[in-house]
């Protein structure tokens, strides 16, 4: 089967940082189902895991960690999905990725992809759909109303990226949150603005000053996606005593956690792989709230994040998403489709 993959950790702008090759078509087993892989979204793991990880000697290591395809194959312990069926999914780490013809997925992280999508608007949902449930409810527990907290304020920076696209949405219609989101460029803050934030400020500015001129000199939620490094001390100073902050990224240089102590704001690390590289008991969790996604999606609730489709997935043009991304004028997802 067609695949793409690199031996050796190289800028995305080497010919060899990701190269097309062959590979022996997988056979499923157990909960695992193989899908004919039809559509690939490229996030920021993908470039990470590009640069810092090389492959076992004499071997292609496969990247790739969201999907939508149909389920071709299924392992004798399957029982959530048959033949024929269209799907979507992230994956696991811990596995070859999806940017091949075929894929093995354990079906608890899979779920029916929404019917009135097609496979490239699917396919730009899985990661960042999970990541952001997962920080909103299980991270956050935004949804929960609590004497503290009776009307959240929910700042999400890097608003206008894979995850916060998806965050702004959720947070909109299935919280009571005032939704703050940040960008700094004209066409991310509309974007953000389109998909339901209440506000959206400067995040190349100050953000105390933006929050107290809309009388809003504190919030007690913060997601942080993206350069918390950066932001980590305004953060502090503006979340409310017994606030939660939640964050995704690899801060450089990591962070001091002593400024939280004060105030007793909880912190939270959201890394969406953890159910499926220590197979937990609720794994099947992911199967569960990609169903829901699919459910509010056909609703007309959510929308799919899908921005730019730059081709067919091959690696040339699996090359140049991850140049792209790694500048980080990246809206939204970008989706490769077909072979």
């Amino acid at each position: 089967m067609k695949a793409v993959g690199y031996q050796q950790s190289l800028p995305a702008t080497d010919a060899n940082a990701l190269v097309d090759i062959e590979l022996p078509e997988p056979q499923a087993a157990g909960h695992d189902i193989l899908v004919k892989v039809a559509a690939v979204s490229v996030n920021p793991v993908d470039t990470k895991i590009r640069k810092r990880v090389s492959a076992e000697p004499g071997q292609y290591k496969v990247l790739g960690w969201d999907a939508a395809g149909e389920v071709v194959a299924v392992g004798d312990e399957v029982s959530l999905f048959k033949l024929g069926d269209k799907v979507y999914y992230a994956g696991s780490l811990t596995r070859p990725g999806s940017n091949s013809e075929s894929q093995l997925v354990d079906e608890r992280l899979v779920a029916l992809m929404p019917a009135n999508l097609s496979f490239a608007q699917a396919a730009a949902l899985p990661l960042t759909a999970i990541t952001a449930w997962e920080l909103l409810f299980d991270r956050l527990e935004i949804q929960q109303a609590s004497l503290k907290h009776p009307h959240p304020v929910l700042l999400i920076t890097g608003a206008g990226g894979g995850v916060g696209s998806i965050l702004v949405q959720l947070a909109r219609q299935l919280t009571t949150a005032t939704i703050i989101g940040t960008a700094s460029r004209p066409e991310t803050k509309q974007w953000v603005s389109e998909l339901g934030a209440h506000y959206v400020l400067d995040h190349s500015q100050p953000l105390l000053p933006q929050l107290k001129a809309l009388d809003l000199s504190c919030v007690s939620h913060v997601a942080s996606l993206t350069h918390t490094e950066q932001h980590y001390a305004e953060l502090v100073q503006l979340l409310a005593p017994q606030g939660k902050l939640a964050l995704i990224d690899d801060p450089a240089g990591g962070i001091d956690i002593m400024p939280l102590k004060q105030k007793s704001i909880s912190l939270h690390w959201e890394f969406m792989f953890t159910r499926a590289m220590f197979t937990t008991p609720d794994m099947i969790a992911q199967h569960q709230l990609l169903t829901d996604l699919s459910r509010l999606i056909q609703q007309g609730q959510v929308k799919t994040t899908l921005k730019q489709t730059p081709g067919k997935i091959n690696a040339a043009n699996l090359r140049q998403a991850h140049q792209l991304l790694e500048s980080g004028k990246a809206i939204g997802k970008l989706v490769l489709e077909g072979w």
